[in-house]
């Protein structure tokens, strides 16, 4: 494959001035990150010490082989809700190497509330053993929760989403003969008690582990009894007595022990045959794409340039490069895997659609992963575009993404908006990873869009009325609408809801793939087939 020819000029005034403002983005998402991370308050620090309890990144940390990465998953959940009082959801979900072993790791939070899990808390939970049934990725499951956030109980509990999904999804994982183990540093009460009790394996820390479905308060307060907690649900009763834990430990550092022992045992399961090359680093510096990016929105740019510094060698081959030229789509590797790229270049013409419909056909009879690369503001509207069928070409798109049998995955590099969203595998289409940009944003259409089309809307409801146009009162929608919509459109909401697996810094986005794609192999490829295509 020929390397991309850059034309960016690092020196000139443009790229210098993109550089300077995504260099103030990403310092506000590194301080965002960091405080989501370690930032604690000294009581629930010191509570940890005085239980002989670790820090729950410690105990991710001493899990995983030494020198291995981490790929760790939406790490600024619900950094908008709760007033901030559920740091990353109070979980931590990530993908890593245990005694060479591929696995997802779900770590429950103690540093937060004893580890409570809030409604979103609930929903990273589900997302992470998503993963796990998508990619056949064995579960390391690290525990120590007061249970659910029963202020909020009503988001947590019934629907088909909640709670209850945890643990169905545990159940289809062990049908599929996916592995689980629990590590029980602390208590599993109520409906987390079934986490342990569904997994494969799982150990128990003397002292401070405990298992049960209603804690002694609760026990009381039902039948009368008056029970401790080691008696009702402690590591020595269920390891000896009622044979729901299987391995007792007598610190934390003991029970991580004997997890690795158990994942050791474990069989590595074949990954299926994706084309492969010695990986090799971009010609262009990944750096670059700060100034490349540009500090507006609604500025274009040239995607080549991205994935310039994003393939192997910098090396990309073209499809159809003089037809529906605003959807770039072609083949290159990333850390050495053959991928299929779509990366829009501009809005969704019919010819741009019909390509992409195309080159996905082409990519799933290959058995190529696909990439996509959204910078899209959607597809074209209007008289003459309806006429030539742009609905039924981009609903051809639609379907070719939507029944393609081999993995996906999705970067925001930029915008997305609009159904441009669903052809280029959003959230709803589910790509196996999915990651944004800081720059990102996301809605049904742009915020000068929205501001403009309620205002339009209001005025024609005055004319109905035969009211007089209120110019005061536009400029109010005008302005209340664009603050709410530049909010709900930003990156960190659309990663606070957990409609992403977590920002990414364009530079380690590379590597964020690499692992995603290399974990995607362990699922084989189902049968090639599509639904009916409108011609």
């Amino acid at each position: 494959m020929r390397r991309i020819q850059s034309a960016i000029n690092t020196s000139s005034a443009t790229y210098r001035q993109n550089r300077d403002a995504y260099l103030r983005l990403l310092e506000t998402f590194r301080d965002k990150q960091d405080k989501a991370r370690h930032q604690r308050p000294e009581r629930d620090v010191n509570r940890l010490a005085r239980q002989g309890k670790m820090m729950p990144r410690e105990r991710v940390e001493k899990l995983l082989d030494p020198g291995t990465p981490f790929l760790e998953l939406s790490s600024l959940a619900a950094n908008m809700e709760y007033g901030g009082d559920s740091p990353g959801a109070s979980i931590i979900t990530g993908i890593g190497i245990v005694s060479g072993r591929e696995v997802v790791i779900h770590a429950d939070d103690s540093s937060v509330k004893g580890g409570a899990w809030y409604p979103l808390s609930v929903k990273k939970i589900v997302r992470s053993l998503d993963i796990a049934l998508e990619n056949n990725l064995p579960v390391v499951h690290l525990c120590d929760s007061a249970g659910g956030f029963l202020p909020l109980q009503s988001e947590v509990f019934p629907d088909r989403y909640m709670a209850g999904r945890i643990f169905r999804n545990q159940c289809l994982l062990s049908k599929a003969n996916v592995k689980q183990l629990a590590l029980v540093f602390g208590h599993c009460t109520a409906g987390g008690a079934y986490i342990p009790g569904l997994s494969d394996y799982n150990v128990i820390v003397r002292g401070t582990g405990a298992v049960f479905l209603g804690g002694p308060p609760l026990v009381k307060a039902a039948t009368g009894e008056e029970v401790g907690v080691e008696e009702l649900g402690g590591a020595d009763m269920h390891t000896s007595v009622s044979g729901t834990c299987d391995y007792p430990a007598a610190s934390e550092d003991e029970a991580i022990a004997i997890g690795r022992e158990i994942v050791a045992q474990w069989d590595k399961p074949p990954k299926w045959d994706c084309q492969r090359e010695e990986p090799v680093d971009p010609y262009y510096d990944p750096r670059e794409l700060y100034g490349i990016l540009p500090d507006d929105i609604k500025k274009s740019f040239d995607m080549r340039e991205v994935i310039a510094r994003m393939v192997d060698g910098s090396r990309f081959h073209e499809y159809q490069p003089n037809y529906g030229t605003t959807l770039i789509c072609g083949f290159a590797n990333i850390w050495g895997w053959k991928v299929g790229i779509l990366a829009n270049n501009g809005v969704l013409f019919n010819d741009s659609s019909l390509k992409g419909a195309h080159f996905m056909e082409l990519c799933n009879q290959n058995r190529t992963p696909l990439v996509f690369l959204q910078n899209i503001t959607g597809y074209m509207i209007g008289r003459d575009y309806e006429r030539r069928g742009i609905t039924k070409d981009g609903a051809k798109m639609i379907m070719a993404q939507t029944c393609s049998r081999v993995p996906k995955f999705t970067v925001m590099c930029n915008g997305s908006f609009g159904a441009g969203n669903y052809g280029m595998c959003g959230r709803a289409y589910d790509p196996r990873f999915i990651f944004t940009w800081p720059n990102h944003q996301i809605g049904v259409m742009g915020g000068d869009q929205a501001v403009n089309t309620l205002a339009d809307v209001k005025i024609a409801q005055m004319k109905r009325n035969n009211q007089e146009i209120d110019e005061a009162e536009i400029e109010t929608l005008r302005e209340t609408t664009r603050a709410a919509y530049l909010e709900q459109l930003s990156a960190y909401y659309s990663t606070s809801q957990i409609w992403d697996d977590g920002i990414q810094d364009p530079v380690d986005t590379r590597n964020a793939l690499g692992m995603a794609i290399t974990a995607s192999l362990n699922k084989p490829l189902g049968e090639q087939g599509y639904g009916i295509f409108r011609f």
